[in-house]
């Protein structure tokens, strides 16, 4: 049995989103790495911890224990501190081809954070209308990371 659908007449997906963060690239890049990894969480508050293996052709993906997960993509090029690109499902389960890029640019003493995320195939209404958040909510969580590691450097030198 052969079905089909209505042809879908956008297909892609393409959000771009920029932050200047008040620390140095390499604090920047170590933020980003663990925003993805164990200190992943939804915009709602709610833990949704993450492993990446930040070395080309490594995992990005969600271990559920017991052999179980979700893998969202691999890594395609990891250049430290200035450039991470991930390719793979990501947090859609049907047929889709998606890339994302973080390039990290050192701005004086602050970086500029720049997320550009494309995405082609049958895409979900939902999961259209809420990429644009996620990414924002990444970007002010690794923001917010930066703040506390710079706070703590502070102290640290006082002391």
């Amino acid at each position: 049995m052969v079905t089909s659908t209505p042809d879908q007449t956008d297909r892609t997906l393409e959000v771009v989103k920029e932050e200047k963060i008040s620390a140095p690239i390499g604090v920047v890049f170590e933020a980003l790495l663990e925003q993805l990894g164990p200190h992943f969480d939804t915009p709602e508050g709610s833990a949704f911890p993450m492993k990446l293996e930040p070395w080309p052709g490594g995992r990005w993906y969600r271990d559920l224990g017991d052999n179980a997960g979700h893998l969202w993509g691999h890594v395609q090029v990891i250049k430290p501190p200035a450039l991470l690109e991930i390719y793979g499902p990501m947090f859609m389960s049907y047929p889709v081809a998606q890339h994302v890029q973080w390039r990290l640019t050192a701005d004086g003493g602050a970086t500029r954070l720049t997320v550009t995320h494309r995405a082609f195939g049958p895409i979900a209404p939902e999961h259209r209308d809420g990429v644009g958040r996620g990414w924002s909510h990444i970007l002010s969580r690794i923001r917010e990371a930066t703040g506390r590691r710079a706070a703590a450097q502070e102290r640290k030198v006082e002391r």
